[in-house]
C-alpha cells in the first residue's frame, strides 16, 4: 500500500516535470510571426518567449540548485551566523548589501536565493537587504550606467543601492520586529546543529563552483569602448563556465552520498514549482501592460515621456512605481534610460527608476510574496518606491 502511494506520488512528480517542460519548449519556440496577435497580446508573449530564451537555463535554473544546494547542504549555523536574528548587524547588513556586486542578476533570478537563506533561518533584515542588493548592486550595471548616462549618475546610483539595501532591511526588521521573534522562537531555528559531514573547504569549493558558472555563463558582450581586458574575459567565458561545471560534477561524484544529491534535487524542484508559475504569469502581464523595451504595451510610452520630466514629486513618483512593476532583465534598464532621457526624462526620476526597477518587478512581487506573505511584500515594495521618489528628487534638485 506505501509503495503503490509512493509510485503515485512519483508519477505526479514526473507529470509536473513533463508540463514544464512542455511549456517552456512552447514559450521558447513561439510561432508568434504565425499567429497574429499584435498589440499588447503580442508584447506579451514576445516578452514570454524572450524571457525563456535569454533567462530560464542559464540564469533560473542555475539558480534553483543553488537554492536547493543552500537549504540542503548549507549549515544553518552558519546562515544564523551571519544573517539570524542574533547575528552581528553590521557583518551582516554589510554582506548582505554588497552581495550584488558578486552574483550581478536579475530580480527575477535572486528570488530562488533569497527564499533559500530566508526559509533556512536568516533574519527578515539582512534577507531582505540580499533580495534588494542582489540585482541592485550590480558593479557591471553601474559601470554601464557612468560610461553610458554620466559618472553623475553612476555614482548615484551605486551610493544609493548599497544604502538603500541596509536602510530597508533595518526598516523591514523594525517594522515586523514582534514576528521575526516568534518566527525564529517557534521554528527550531536554535535547535543544536549536526555535526558537519564534509570540511567547509569542499562546501566552498562547490558553492563556488555554481556562483562561478551562474555569473560566466551568463556574461554580458562587452561594449566596443570597453578595456581589452574585458574582451578577453568575454572569448574565454565558456570555457570558465565549463570548468566551472566539470569540476561540479567532480565534486558531486567525489565527496557526496547518493541521498544527499537526492535531498538536493527534491530541494531544486520545490523551488522551481513555487517560483516558475508565478514567474510565468508576471511576466505576461508585465508584457502586457508595459511591452518590451522600445515596444509599447497597454499602457502607450508617450504617457510614460510626459510623466517624467522635470523633477517633481510626481515626476519621480511615477517614474519608481512604474519601474517597480515593469521587468528589466540584466543591465536592459540602461538603454531603456537612454530613450527616455533622450524623450526628455529628468535626471531625478532617472534615478528613481534605477533604484526602483532592477530590485523589483511584477514578476518578483508574486513570488515575493509567496515566501514572505503580502503584509511583508506590501511593506517593502512601498519601502523601495518611497525612498527611489525621493533620492530621485534630491538628485534632481542637486544635479540640475
Amino acid at each position: 500500500m506505501l509503495q503503490d502511494r509512493e509510485k503515485e506520488a512519483r508519477l505526479r512528480e514526473w507529470k509536473k516535470l513533463f508540463y514544464i517542460v512542455a511549456i517552456f519548449l512552447g514559450c521558447f519556440y513561439l510561432p508568434l510571426d504565425r499567429m497574429g496577435f499584435s498589440g499588447p497580446v503580442f508584447e506579451a508573449l514576445a516578452l514570454v518567449k524572450w524571457y525563456a530564451r535569454e533567462h530560464v537555463l542559464l540564469c533560473l535554473v542555475p539558480a534553483f540548485f543553488i537554492a536547493g544546494a543552500i537549504c540542503v547542504f548549507v549549515s544553518q549555523a552558519s546562515v544564523m551566523k551571519y544573517f539570524g536574528a542574533k547575528a552581528n548587524k553590521i557583518l551582516s547588513y554589510g554582506v548582505a548589501s554588497v552581495s550584488g556586486t558578486i552574483l550581478a542578476v536579475c530580480s527575477c533570478t535572486v528570488l530562488p536565493l533569497f527564499s533559500g537563506i530566508y526559509k533556512r533561518g536568516a533574519g527578515l533584515g539582512p534577507a531582505i537587504a540580499f533580495l534588494y542588493s542582489g540585482p541592485a548592486v550590480n558593479i557591471l550595471a553601474i559601470i554601464l550606467t557612468a560610461r553610458i548616462l554620466g559618472w553623475q549618475l553612476g555614482l548615484a546610483r551605486a551610493t544609493g543601492a548599497v544604502v538603500f539595501s541596509v536602510v530597508i532591511g533595518l526598516l523591514m526588521h523594525l517594522v515586523f520586529l514582534k514576528e521575526e521573534e516568534d518566527r525564529h522562537s517557534n521554528s527550531g531555528f536554535n535547535a543544536p546543529e549536526p555535526k558537519e559531514t564534509r570540511p567547509l573547504g569542499k562546501t566552498v569549493l562547490y558553492f563556488a563552483s555554481m556562483v562561478l558558472f551562474l555569473i560566466f555563463a551568463n556574461l554580458a558582450k562587452p561594449l566596443e569602448s570597453d578595456h581589452n581586458s574585458w574582451f578577453v574575459l568575454y572569448r574565454f567565458k565558456w570555457w570558465i563556465a565549463g570548468f566551472s561545471l566539470i569540476s561540479l560534477a567532480f565534486m558531486l561524484l567525489k565527496w557526496f552520498k547518493k541521498s544527499e544529491l537526492k535531498e538536493w534535487t527534491q530541494s531544486t524542484w520545490l523551488f522551481a514549482l513555487q517560483i516558475l508559475p508565478l514567474l510565468l504569469g508576471g511576466v505576461l502581464i508585465s508584457g502586457f501592460l508595459l511591452g518590451r523595451p522600445g515596444h509599447e504595451g497597454i499602457i502607450p510610452s508617450r504617457f510614460v515621456y510626459a510623466l517624467v520630466g522635470g523633477n517633481s514629486l510626481r515626476a519621480n513618483f511615477f517614474s519608481s512605481i512604474v519601474a517597480a512593476f515593469m521587468y528589466f532583465a540584466t543591465l536592459t534598464e540602461v538603454p531603456i534610460l537612454q530613450g527616455l532621457i533622450g524623450s526628455g526624462m529628468g535626471k531625478g526620476p532617472a534615478l528613481a527608476l534605477l533604484l526602483a526597477g532592477p530590485a523589483l518587478s511584477l514578476p518578483s512581487m508574486l513570488v515575493i510574496r509567496g515566501i514572505i506573505g503580502t503584509k511583508k511584500t506590501v511593506v517593502y515594495v512601498a519601502l523601495v518606491v518611497v525612498m527611489a521618489t525621493i533620492s530621485g528628487m534630491i538628485f534632481g534638485f542637486i544635479v540640475k
